[in-house]
């Protein structure tokens, strides 16, 4: 007897060397194969997601309000998750491009404060409902955005109050990012090392230090969290 095959989640990356680290490494054994896409590299995203179990959109340097064709044609494509009623996760950039989808707006601080290290989570009561969050959070971005009209605020932060929100049943989005390996980690503080000068950021040593401390607490928040926004395969499927 031929085993069923396993259902797919589709995953849109947005650089050449991105990778969907944590996430996908907890989709894949919690039941689900990835379809990796990168629309800025002349990858199609589908038309209906008839064939796969969800959507994970991940973040990138550029901004959710940038001309480039790519990041338009990508902020319209999110009204397929959003109307065939999807399980769809927006991470940074994806949750910023669902804001603008949304009718949100995506922006700066006002006091040009950005977030890049280790900052502190507050849940909301809605979030507290759902589940038990993690009080520190891995942050690595320069904007933020508005909490789209009927989504639920799940849980908020000082410089940048809105950090995850849930949009009807199946849309999600978050502001942080804990979908970092420590390979991960160690490219970005290399690679944004020029961001830290910035009003807010930390130094690359604090990433470094505050992962020792909180990441455990962050991984073991994220596998429930991809349970409750994308299941899990049972065995016997």
């Amino acid at each position: 007897m031929l085993a069923r095959p396993r259902p797919k989640i589709l995953i849109v990356l947005h650089q050449e060397t991105s990778s969907s680290g944590r996430v996908g490494h907890l989709l894949v054994e919690h039941g689900f194969d990835l379809d990796i896409r990168r629309p800025p590299l002349g990858d199609a995203l589908p038309d209906t997601l008839d064939e796969h179990a969800g959507a994970v959109v991940f973040g990138g340097p550029m901004s959710a309000n940038d001309p480039d064709e790519f990041v338009k044609r990508e902020t319209e494509w999110l009204k397929v998750p959003l109307r065939e009623n999807r399980p769809l996760l927006g991470i940074c950039l994806g949750a910023q491009m669902m804001v603008n989808h949304l009718g949100g707006k995506v922006a700066g601080h006002g006091d040009g404060l950005v977030e890049i290290g280790w900052y502190p989570l507050k849940a909301t009561e809605e979030g507290k409902k759902l589940m038990q969050w993690p009080e520190m959070v891995y942050q690595f971005h320069r904007e933020g955005f508005s909490l789209p009209k009927d989504a639920t605020l799940l849980a908020t932060a000082e410089a940048y109050p809105n950090q995850a929100f849930r949009y009807g049943q199946n849309a999600w989005g978050l502001q942080f990012h804990s979908e970092l390996t420590q390979a991960m980690m160690h490219r970005w503080v290399v690679r944004g090392a020029h961001r830290f000068v910035l009003p807010g950021a930390q130094p690359g040593r604090d990433h470094l230090g505050g992962r020792l401390i909180w990441d455990m607490h962050l991984k073991r928040w994220l596998g429930e969290f991809l349970q409750t926004v994308f299941g899990k395969v049972s065995a016997g499927r």
